[in-house]
């Protein structure tokens, strides 16, 4: 193992499957790193959940492992650690930070009804975010509703940072670009509300203290830094998964949005002051005072995935399949006149339809299996448009450039499909660990390595030398269809509602 004569940092990033843990140089090349596994708890339909102390659990195996590896000089080397996670989950605690339930995860979709009583352009405007089915908000809000008790003995509610923190420090701390996305903040003053916190059911004492991202919350505990073989090292506050990918891949200038290929479809743009719009939402960034738009849409490889273990490759655990690939290639864009609302999951950007169901339109008998893949695909990527005109607006400023991660930016069939959709030139990062490589940016900053978030931002991200921009002759036909597939949704949108109704008189839900 080589030696280092600059700072190290620990970056850790606790998602929905996994927490990894990196070692990161002051120049963004990873030196180590660690992984730990989480379980995902289905207890009901629609419900996703996880055991809180398996966050825990898998972060102490992920940095056990990651550090294992380096000599006692480059562990004394490791000055600092800030956390990236998975947004809007959040666990009830009681004062020792047992857990009293299963924490409640983004992807949990039990609060329909809650995002129909409580939601409005109001709060919207309040807290950045439009009603939909990811923030805790209105899970909180059910817990009150059909759980009061849980409400009643927990000490605290906290996201996955404050749970972490208090684990790695011993104090209830939260980032603000963390906290944030519960929305239970008026965002504008990056602070507690107290008129959502009257709707959450919750009291402010309930909440984890608040730090700015990219600020020193405490050192590590000093048993653990024994433990694990370190001198002190400094705990930052961190930042949500989707804005740390913005760091991580340096998308902070104006006009190049970071794209998230992965289960969901995630992109992005900085802005400079705070801004709300219906195709996006508005979250903290980790650039200190700024604002990130983000459009979310819950229809990614997840889809992809789908489809080829139902209709492809079932054998194969739907893997992706080059053949399929190849078959794609050789139609037309716009698959022939097949359109697809990618809405298996809902609907988020732009139009926030908790009741939302995919469907195909347009389907002929010349069709085939490569035209319905395709236009999947094509499917994703008109709502990727559409998501980012509308962050284009809110910014101010055109968007020239996405910067992709995620497993489906690997593909170069809808790497292509996306720029031809969008015009929009694109490029990949070349780091697998982008949400942690994020807040390395933050704990270099933190620890005085850089002179500003964004400086350390672009001093460590990695980017392929490797373009995909878009063919004009695909993004004029593409213009012509995108017209067409805009209509469906407006069309649909009754009936999307009358299949819930029935679906809720028939029990089937």
């Amino acid at each position: 193992m080589a030696k280092f004569d600059s700072p190290l940092v620990l970056a850790l990033d606790s998602s929905t499957s996994a927490t990894k843990a990196v070692v990161v140089t002051d120049t963004g090349d990873t030196v180590s790193e660690g992984r730990a596994p989480i379980d995902l708890l289905t207890p009901g339909m629609h419900r996703y959940e996880h055991d809180p102390a398996q966050w825990w659990e898998s972060t102490h195996t992920a940095i056990r492992d990651a550090v294992a590896p380096l000599s006692r000089d480059d562990k004394k080397r490791i000055k600092a650690l800030s956390i990236s996670h998975q947004r809007e989950s959040f666990a009830c605690v009681d004062e020792d930070g047992n857990a009293i339930r299963p924490a409640i995860l983004w992807l949990d979709s039990r609060a329909g009804e809650q995002i129909v009583k409580y939601g409005s352009d109001h709060i919207h405007e309040l807290s950045g975010k439009p009603a939909d089915t990811t923030p805790a908000l209105y899970k909180i809000a059910w817990l009150k509703e059909n759980e009061p008790e849980t409400l009643q003995k927990a000490k605290y509610l906290v996201d996955v940072h404050a749970y972490l923190t208090y684990k790695l420090t011993g104090r209830w701390v939260s980032s603000t670009g963390s906290a944030d996305t519960l929305n239970l903040f008026e965002i504008a003053k990056q602070t507690w509300s107290d008129e959502l916190l009257e709707i959450a059911g919750l009291r402010r004492d309930q909440l984890p203290e608040l730090a700015k991202p990219g600020s020193i919350i405490a050192p590590m505990r000093a048993d653990l830094a024994e433990e694990f073989g370190l001198d002190e090292v400094q705990v930052v506050a961190g930042l949500g998964d989707g804005q740390a990918a913005g760091l991580g891949t340096a998308a902070t200038e104006p006009g190049v949005a970071y794209l998230n290929v992965g289960t969901s479809i995630v992109s992005g743009i900085h802005a400079d002051k705070y801004r709300f719009g219906r195709q996006y939402r508005t979250l903290v960034a980790g650039i200190p005072d700024w604002y990130v738009l983000e459009s979310v849409q819950n229809s990614g490889s997840v889809l992809g995935n789908w489809f080829r273990q139902n209709f492809h490759n079932p054998e194969e655990g739907g893997r992706p399949d080059l053949e399929l690939d190849a078959e794609v290639e050789k139609i037309e864009p716009g698959s022939e006149g097949l359109l697809t609302l990618p809405y298996w999951n809902a609907v988020q950007s732009p139009y926030w339809n908790p009741f939302a169901r995919g469907a195909v339109v347009g389907f002929g008998s010349g069709h085939t299996k490569a035209h319905t893949y395709r236009s999947l695909l094509e499917g994703m990527g008109f709502e990727l448009a559409l998501n980012l005109e509308g962050m284009a607006v809110g910014a101010g400023t055109d968007i020239t450039e996405l910067r992709a991660v995620g497993g489906g930016s690997r593909s170069r069939v809808w790497r292509q499909i996306l720029c031809d959709i969008t015009g929009v030139e694109m490029v990949t990062s070349t780091i697998d660990e982008v949400s942690a490589q994020g807040v390395a940016v933050l704990a270099m900053y933190a620890i005085g390595r850089f002179d500003s978030v964004n400086e350390a931002s672009h001093a460590l991200a990695h980017l392929s030398d490797e373009r995909t921009k878009p063919n004009p002759e695909a993004h004029a036909r593409y213009r012509k269809w995108m017209e067409v597939h805009r209509k469906i949704y407006p069309a649909l949108e009754e009936i999307f509602g009358n299949i819930h109704e029935v679906a809720r008189e028939l029990g089937d839900l």
